[in-house]
């Protein structure tokens, strides 16, 4: 049974940018609840509780009971706007779910004992192709997360998604290929010669500044990006 977190929700009362941008200013992110075969609800959720969510990697993932005035809708987070400059959530979507809702969701997957990998031991890289898997499932069965061993994988080895567990009624949305959710990588070295190398070579090749060149200096800045509006 997946887990359902209360979440608090205010109700606006009026929609467009400059509505908007006053929930912003009171300290809030403005958000519409859509779906059910009801009308769009506008609401404001606290910041706090949505940067929780996606830190964690599970936000997208997570039923929420929004607790909006007098009643509760049922809802899962559909998209965020964050602002173009600053890790600030701008305008959160929330669909409404049922007991037969079937959803796309991306599952974050887990690599555990990475202190049994021999490979990793030996100075090779984790590298991690997915850090979350795309799935097709009901509401009621949305996985946590995927746990993958790292147990007795070497350079060189490879773990795809024939290894995830998938619970019953989750089903993979790639089901054409086998493919590739982490490898275990060799390091990269470069060894004192190869760098003093490197630097001879770029001297004997850069050329002398001619009198008169401007440098970068006088370049102007890149504006700063204007605050996306709903």
């Amino acid at each position: 049974m997946t887990e359902t977190v209360n979440l608090h929700a205010d109700v606006r009362e009026r929609a467009g940018k400059g509505a908007a941008r006053a929930v912003r200013r009171a300290g809030r992110v403005p958000g519409v609840v859509y779906g059910g075969k009801k009308a769009p609800l506008l609401v404001s959720i606290d910041p706090r509780d949505i940067k929780r969510g996606l830190e964690a990697g599970i936000f997208f993932s997570t039923i929420y009971n929004l607790d909006v005035g007098n009643e509760v809708e049922r809802v899962i987070p559909r998209d965020v706007h964050m602002h173009p400059i600053k890790p600030l959530p701008q305008h959160v979507d929330f669909m409404r779910v049922t007991a037969d809702t079937r959803i796309t969701v991306e599952v974050p997957v887990h690599f555990l004992n990475e202190e049994e990998c021999p490979g990793l031991k030996r100075g090779g890289v984790l590298n991690v192709v997915r850090y979350h898997v795309e799935v097709e499932c009901g509401i009621d069965n949305i996985p946590q997360g995927f746990d993958l061993d790292l147990t007795g994988l070497d350079i060189g080895d490879s773990i795809h998604a024939s290894a995830l567990t998938l619970p019953a009624g989750v089903e993979l949305t790639i089901t054409d290929r086998d493919f590739t959710v982490a490898t275990v990588a060799a390091p990269t070295v470069v060894s004192e010669e190869d760098t003093a190398a490197g630097a001879a070579a770029a001297a004997e090749g850069a050329a002398p500044a001619t009198e008169g060149e401007e440098g970068a200096e006088g370049a102007e800045a890149k504006p700063e990006g204007e605050e996306k509006d709903e």
